[in-house]
């Protein structure tokens, strides 16, 4: 089946005259990204658009929700008062698989213990035209590129590595719930005018060198927060040379250095995909457009005078990179890494070696790794680690069966999982480690944090290529350089890997999946949505308080996060994610993961009224109880990682009124807007160092709150005297309505 061609044929139709009106406002050659961006914009002034500062309508063509965040998501679009998506929309069941045994025993699992769950996703996808892919079909962003992505569209998605789309030449952002409902709600999306950082590819690689490396490379240069506020976008003739999906594996990962999305130009990689995914009719069209599917030729002549920042990357020279442990632009080159382990007392034995994931799950990637199985398996090897596998998608799955990788990797001793997220967000119930014990995996995943993958802090992840880590399995340990060093097979020999071989596409096509989609009612009017008022897995939303129309005063300080404050920390995942429909239920785990600035630990804050320590759930639910709203303060980055926007309903839902830090993360800022928080910076960061555990904090300026109006933070300190700093925020008028309304979503209803 071929999704959205009408859709795509008006996308392309009204190219040309959007693009040239942009270029006329502008003055100048365009980038790719401004193309998209002004061709998807509700409106093209007579000034050109600030990057970083302008914030701007736009009219996505799509939009697409994992389960976990979809439940909230469609609990809110319920609250809309809307009959029916005004956008194209998909549900996709992956994020609730547990991986522990092998896929068809969790799948069959799964299906049964969260049958209520996929019962009124499925039973509301139907009554509002959502198309829905069910359990085992595959993971999100692989079945989207597989189907929905086209080049030069426009698309958002409730998971932060919605940006994957961007291998097929589309803006692709990763969102909360809240900036969903907008869009099937059929208004406007907001975003900021991102800035732009072109990454210039030299070259062409070889050897053991893969995509995967390009963007573990770029995480090194950047950090975590080096692409904040911007849009990746890559070009150069190494550019050319890159496959489809390693493009969507490059975009997948651009979450990890917080851009706000990445893409790559129209090309012949992505013809050829969308032709070997039968969308022949999509790339036919592709190509009468290609000249608005990539950047003016002088862009890429003069990149500096276009781009906000320029990096260049040698891929003749590129090295095979790992990442890790605990965040992923912690980058070392593979020649490094053996002194890396060992300087660092990093456990070398190498416990599990997991491939396959959104991330590096194409045909290309397996057959790549499959290419060393072969190796392994006529030459007397097998793995020393756990070893698993998890295709993307049914459709990737069967293929790899038809062709055999699937069968050979299994030879060599691994370990086929569900078509689903798994081991990567924390769905793994792993038996052979315990909390505390130090141990070491290595992935082809994207992201590393403490605790994430098995809920314990203690193991060491790290993230590679699905060639770097099947060749790491077959030696057991992260010493192992296969471009230098031997393994010792069952006879005593040494054993020299040659570098991994692999074709893009499969030679004879896909198999495609038949079973995995259901289409949704034309008329959903009779379709009857059920939520138990009993269940622990589901709760229907009641609207959040509007603001009082006064200041906060003396709020107390519920907690002073230090460091790393991810929404893992805030809002965890893995066996929390059975709540993820229940925002009650699931504000248990509020900040449990958070450090604790006063005493080091995770999950004990000092309670105010009582003078005693407890855990963080219980604390802001006793002050809500006695009608105290308080306040969380945080470090760097904060809210970096997942979309999950629970990491701000939660807050919300147990009495919070605002966060104030040194900076967010883009996602996380804007859902605490959405749901009526107050989202605050420092504007000295010293002054995060002023804040006692005692402390009781009002927020001064509120009945004037304007865009780019200062607020005053003034700090009462247990023995009475105070202090006072300034605060910074980034709410523009439309955004105040949404904090005086109580949620956006609030103003949404009350406008009908």
């Amino acid at each position: 089946m071929v999704f959205d061609l009408d859709l795509i044929k008006k996308v392309y139709s009204e190219f040309p005259e959007k693009i040239k009106k942009a270029r006329s406002v502008l003055g100048r050659p365009l980038t790719l990204s401004e193309k998209i961006l002004y061709a998807h914009a509700v409106e093209i002034h007579s000034s050109p658009y600030k990057r970083g500062e302008s914030y701007v309508d736009f009219y996505p063509d799509r939009v697409a929700m994992q389960d976990a965040t979809a439940q909230m998501a469609l609990l809110q679009f319920m609250s809309a008062g809307k009959q029916k998506v005004a956008v194209p929309s998909t549900v996709h069941c992956d994020h609730l698989i547990q991986a522990e045994t092998g896929a068809k025993t969790d799948l069959l699992n799964a299906n049964e213990k969260n049958k209520e769950v996929y019962e009124f996703l499925s039973s509301v996808s139907n009554k509002y035209g959502v198309g829905f892919w069910k359990p085992g079909a595959g993971i999100i962003h692989q079945v989207v590129l597989e189907n929905y992505a086209f080049p030069g569209g426009m698309m958002i998605g409730t998971d932060s590595h919605t940006p994957n789309a961007g291998g097929l030449g589309m803006i692709a952002i990763g969102v909360g719930g809240a900036d969903a409902v907008d869009v099937m709600a059929g208004m406007p999306w907001e975003l900021k005018f991102p800035k732009l950082i072109g990454v210039h590819l030299k070259g062409k690689m070889s050897g053991w060198t893969s995509a995967k490396d390009i963007i573990l490379t770029l995480a090194g240069i950047l950090t975590v927060k080096g692409g904040t506020g911007a849009i990746v976008e890559y070009f150069g003739e190494g550019a050319k040379s890159i496959s489809c999906t390693g493009k969507g594996t490059i975009c997948n990962m651009g979450a990890e250095i917080g851009a706000t999305t990445s893409l790559f130009p129209y090309d012949e990689k992505m013809s050829a995909y969308l032709k070997s995914t039968d969308r022949v009719k999509i790339a036919n069209l592709a190509d009468e457009v290609s000249e608005y599917l990539k950047a003016d030729p002088e862009v890429e002549q003069e990149a500096k005078k276009y781009y906000d920042q320029v990096i260049e990357i040698d891929l003749d020279n590129l090295e095979p990179h790992i990442n890790g442990p605990f965040s992923p632009d912690k980058a070392w080159k593979l020649s490094e890494f053996a002194s890396a382990v060992k300087e660092n007392d990093y456990p070398e034995e190498l416990r599990v070696a997991l491939i396959g994931s959104c991330t590096n799950s194409s045909y290309e990637d397996i057959d790549r790794s499959a290419s060393l199985a072969r190796q392994a398996l006529s030459q007397g090897l097998k793995t020393k680690s756990q070893f698993t596998i998890t295709p993307g998608s049914e459709q990737v799955r069967a293929t790899i069966e038809r062709d055999g990788q699937l069968n050979t990797l299994e030879e060599i001793g691994g370990v086929v999982l569900a078509n689903a997220c798994g081991p990567c967000i924390g769905q793994w119930k792993r038996h052979d480690v315990k909390k505390g014990d130090k141990n070491s995996i290595i992935t082809s995943f994207n992201r590393n944090f403490a605790a994430r993958n098995d809920s314990n802090p203690d193991t060491h992840a790290f993230v590679a290529s699905p060639e770097i880590v099947t060749a790491f399995a077959l030696a057991g340990k992260l010493t192992f350089n296969p471009i230098t060093d031997t393994l010792i097979n069952n006879t005593g020999e040494k054993i020299k890997l040659e570098e991994p071989k692999g074709n893009e596409l499969p030679q004879q096509g896909f198999l495609k999946d038949e079973e995995g989609f259901i289409s949704p009612a034309e008329d959903g009017s009779s379709v009857e949505v059920k939520v138990d008022s009993e269940s622990d897995r589901l709760q229907l939303l009641t609207p959040f308080a509007k603001w009082d129309g006064k200041d906060i005063v003396d709020a107390p300080l519920l907690l002073k996060a230090k460091g790393k404050c991810t929404t893992d920390h805030i809002s965890m995942a893995g066996p929390w994610l059975k709540y993820r429909g229940h925002l009650d239920n699931i504000s248990n785990n509020l900040f449990i993961g958070a450090i604790n600035a006063f005493n080091e630990k995770s999950n004990c804050i000092k309670d105010q009224l009582t003078g005693e320590y407890g855990e963080v759930p219980s604390v802001a639910r006793h002050y809500k109880a006695e009608g105290l709203g308080w306040i969380v303060v945080g470090d760097e980055n904060y809210g970096e990682g997942s979309s999950r926007e629970h990491a701000a309903m939660e807050p919300r839902w147990l009495g919070g009124r605002a966060i104030i830090v040194k900076s967010f993360a883009r996602i996380h800022e804007t859902n605490l807007k959405k749901q009526g928080m107050l989202p605050l910076t420092f504007a000295n960061p010293q002054d995060y160092d002023k804040i006692q555990e005692d402390d009781r904090l009002s927020i001064i300026g509120l009945v004037e709150l304007a865009p780019g109006k200062q607020l005053t933070l003034l700090i009462k300190h247990l023995d009475g005297s105070t202090e006072e700093c300034l605060l910074n925020h980034t709410f523009n008028e439309n955004q105040i309505e949404w904090f005086k309304a109580g949620s956006a979503l609030n103003l949404i209803a009350a406008r009908g």
